[in-house]
């Protein structure tokens, strides 16, 4: 990790997370309006501009009518109707792109300006891969939508999804080493019980955000539309009866996307109770505070997801809260790890 602290470096890495969480909620949003297998090719370059003039609109139509959404679900289309889900897509793209030159300007000038000495730019170098990574596994996913089933491969979904979580993560956390300080990795501090929680915490976090990956993937949200019964019981049959289940059949893997919440909303108070009890700092105890709401109101969001049908306004702000607890996890494991350094 990088030792030199700066706060223009620290302003544009936190600028940068954000952009990073929006281009997730946003991708889901095309997700859920079907937008995203609307544009069947991949130029990085020349896909700047939407099509111009009508010629070429009807060539990009005639491009999409060859593929299984087009065939299978969206048979009859107008043109009409297909720009709308060609820009919301178009615009998905274009987001990615200036999220890209929002990384390599501001880093190359920080370079130059030694801002970020070019020993520590490992870090930096790291989060470009991931940027590049994720964009790369996006179009991957898209491709898999292309072939024989109009919809993507939830694997591939999901790991778009933590990749750009990661990048989220990584930028999250050197913008706080900027803030508070870097971690000394020469006085390997012991894990203190709060930090380990912490990190067991965002490990439970990851499972259950990836199984909303693969949830959004498999479309099992319209599964069932009650809670907290599912399918009128609480445990609906044949669920478990095949390993392949569980990330595979849409039934189970709802199922525990339900449940597996609840491990969270106990793992955090228990948090909160070791900090309380071994008085850490004031500030730190209302954050818990506050992540023990951000957690309840994440239940809260899932619910009232299945109870509405998927409602999209709702599965938004409950993906976007998502990402608040993750990067509210991020944020308390980089504190408890300070204090442990600073009690060493």
């Amino acid at each position: 990790m990088p030792k030199t602290q700066n706060t223009a470096v620290m302003k544009w890495l936190f600028v940068f997370a954000f952009v990073v969480a929006f281009l997730v909620v946003f991708g889901g949003f095309v997700r859920l309006t079907r937008s995203g297998l609307s544009i069947v090719e991949w130029n990085p370059i020349s896909g700047i501009l939407p099509p111009i003039g009508q010629q070429a609109w009807e060539e990009e139509f005639a491009k999409y009518q060859l593929t299984p959404e087009y065939l299978k679900v969206n048979i009859g289309m107008t043109l009409g109707e297909y720009k709308f889900i060609f820009y919301l897509e178009w615009i998905h793209r274009l987001i990615a792109r200036l999220a890209g030159l929002f990384y390599a300007f501001p880093v190359f000038y920080f370079l130059y300006k030694k801002a970020i000495p070019f020993k520590e730019f490992g870090v930096y170098f790291v989060m470009g891969m991931l940027f590049i990574g994720q964009a790369f596994m996006g179009w991957y996913m898209v491709y898999s939508g292309l072939i024989d089933h109009p919809e993507v491969s939830h694997f591939r979904l999901t790991l778009h999804l933590l990749l750009a979580l990661s990048l989220f993560a990584l930028a999250l956390w050197t913008a706080l080493g900027h803030k508070y300080g870097f971690h000394d990795a020469e006085k390997k501090a012991a894990w203190s019980s709060a930090a380990k929680l912490s990190a067991f915490s965002t490990v439970l976090l990851l499972i259950q955000i990836s199984y909303g990956g693969l949830t959004a993937g498999l479309k099992a949200g319209h599964v069932s539309s009650t809670w907290p019964l599912m399918l009128g019981k609480w445990l609906p049959p044949n669920l478990f009866n095949s390993w392949i289940n569980l990330f595979e059949t849409p039934h189970t893997v709802v199922y525990i996307h339900r449940w597996f919440a609840w491990v969270g909303l106990i793992a955090v108070p228990y948090v909160y109770y070791l900090v309380k009890k071994q008085n850490y700092p004031a500030d730190i105890q209302k954050g818990l505070q506050g992540l023990i709401g951000v957690v309840a109101l994440q239940i809260t969001l899932g619910v009232l997801t299945v109870w509405l049908h998927v409602n999209i306004v709702i599965a938004l702000i409950h993906q976007a809260n998502a990402i608040v607890l993750f990067g509210l996890a991020i944020y308390f494991i980089h504190r408890f790890r300070a204090l442990d350094e600073k009690n060493t």
